[in-house]
């Protein structure tokens, strides 16, 4: 089983994805590499080179207005370690250096406690809120923001 189907790593999205949804959440992410040069990176854990999770800049639309984000999903076995942290802190440099952002931000439900604490760890600040509206339905997200 990969970490996208388990439940615990997949709670900010409020189910673990089935083969179908893995493939199209792979689908999607190649999509947005030929559209916008860039999209999640595979997190390599350092010591044994073994694969661990994602984390990645990649474009997004909130209430019409396109936004670089970064995001991470990281199988639960590595969690705690600072990977996360040090994968976003990594994908905050290549947005604002290589992709020239002027402003990237992060989109964390209020109960993901672990990824609100990596985005206060790599200087992001709650700016605001909105409803994401995903599998019929509105699901709270705060938005993280940090400016260049």
């Amino acid at each position: 089983m990969c970490f996208f189907q388990d439940i615990e790593v997949m709670y900010a999205w409020g189910h673990a994805f089935s083969d179908g949804e893995v493939l199209e959440w792979i689908e999607k992410n190649l999509i947005r590499y030929d559209q916008d040069g860039f999209s999640y990176f595979a997190a390599i854990e350092k010591e044994t080179g073994e694969f661990i999770g994602v984390i990645g800049p990649m474009i997004d639309t909130i209430e019409g207005i396109s936004y670089i984000e970064i995001a991470y999903i990281l199988d639960k076995a590595f969690w705690g370690k600072g990977y996360a942290v040090e994968g976003a802190k990594a994908c905050l440099d290549y947005a604002f250096n290589e992709l020239e952002a002027d402003k990237v931000i992060a989109q964390i439900r209020p109960d993901n406690l672990a990824s609100s604490k990596v985005a206060e760890k790599i200087g992001m600040e709650i700016e605001g809120e909105y409803m994401k509206h995903y599998r019929g339905r509105d699901i709270l997200h705060l938005i993280y923001s940090k400016t260049k």
